[in-house]
């Protein structure tokens, strides 16, 4: 593969890279409003979560609360490694991009 098929697929990974991050960016967002919603709910009002097609609601807020912080904490891993791996993309085609130039 020559540096400008190389650059290319580097520029798709880039590109599919920043889309994954962009998705569980706000997916970070979403899970921290919902855990804050959560956590802001008076306790003698009724919490509801959505399981498939169906709403029920929550007997153990506690269980609820622990389950979406675990996912949160998941998530945010996630998102770090994806940025790193962005972080490397980037890096990658920087110098590619280097070595098309120093060869015109």
């Amino acid at each position: 593969m020559d540096n400008m098929e190389q650059l290319q697929a580097v520029v798709n990974e880039v590109q599919a890279a920043r889309q994954q991050v962009a998705n569980l960016r706000a997916q970070v967002v979403e899970l921290e409003t919902t855990v804050d919603s959560v956590r802001n709910q008076p306790e003698d009002l009724a919490l509801h979560q959505q399981m498939g097609g169906v709403l029920v609601e929550v007997s153990d807020r506690k269980a609820l609360l622990k389950d979406l912080e675990q996912t949160l904490t998941t998530l945010n891993e996630h998102l770090a490694r994806f940025t790193d791996r962005e972080a490397q993309l980037m890096a990658t085609y920087e110098e590619l991009q280097a070595v098309l130039k120093g060869s015109e």
